[in-house]
């Protein structure tokens, strides 16, 4: 037996709604929850750990251990010492609320939550990054720290402060462009702890008997000066252009 159009287009209207309202548990949003717990976890993990011992007490009085840098840092002039310290209070701002900050849910439902959230994050990048600028002269790497970690400052706070203007301009999809890329480098002091172990593994398998575990931490931290953050970039500017947010131009558009 035939059905009648008017009846089918009838049945059709009624079996819409249930496609619409389907759960949106797809493989597209696995992937970004887990990579989001992923970054969010890390970033907890190395601020508890990597962090916090540099707030706890005078530089000189530290566990190296825990704070390898403080020993020399504690040598170097006093405005130097405290700048590490406004460094790591900072980024470990930064490190802490940016990956809520890429919640598309949390934005939707508490968006005062969300503006208040961008305030402290950027505040934590211009400490951050203005004690970075200060340091890097006087950086445990020498030249090439200067360079990579002078670059990652400067680069740091300047990728923040066109998210800033974009938000006040009301660009919405330009501010998300540039926030990824500013996140990829704060980021970096994850990958900076990421590298550094895998560095140093590779030298001891290359080197066998022969491995000198102080020369080769020196060789790796030299080398994450660049690599705790260039590749992040390059991440980053993927991930924008992926998702069809405004690439980087050198001369923005009348």
């Amino acid at each position: 037996m035939t059905t009648s159009r008017p009846a089918a287009l009838a049945s059709h209207r009624l079996e819409r709604p249930h496609a619409r309202t389907a759960p949106r548990t797809g493989p597209r949003h696995g992937p970004r929850r887990v990579g989001w717990t992923a970054v969010l976890l890390t970033a907890l993990a190395v601020v508890a750990y990597s962090g916090v011992p540099y707030l706890t007490g005078a530089l000189e009085a530290l566990d190296p251990e825990r704070a390898p840098l403080a020993p020399a840092y504690a040598a170097m002039p006093t405005v130097v010492g405290v700048a590490l310290v406004v460094h790591v209070a900072g980024a470990a701002t930064a490190l802490l609320v940016g990956p809520f900050q890429f919640s598309a849910a949390a934005r939707r439902r508490l968006p005062r939550a969300h503006r208040w959230g961008g305030r402290v994050y950027l505040g934590g990048v211009a400490l951050g990054g203005m004690a970075s600028l200060l340091m890097a002269p006087f950086n445990t790497a020498g030249m090439v720290g200067f360079l990579g970690f002078g670059t990652l400052a400067v680069l740091w706070l300047w990728t923040g402060w066109r998210g800033y203007r974009a938000i006040r301009a009301g660009d919405v999809r330009a501010h998300q462009a540039w926030m990824i890329r500013n996140f990829a480098l704060t980021y970096g002091a994850v990958m900076l702890r990421v590298w550094v172990p895998l560095l140093v593994a590779a030298q001891a398998w290359a080197a066998g008997d022969a491995f000198d575990g102080e020369t080769a931490f020196t060789n790796a931290y030299a080398a994450v000066t660049i690599l705790a953050w260039v590749p992040n970039l390059v991440v980053a500017e993927a991930m924008v252009r992926r998702r069809g947010l405004p690439s980087y131009r050198l001369v923005d558009r009348p």
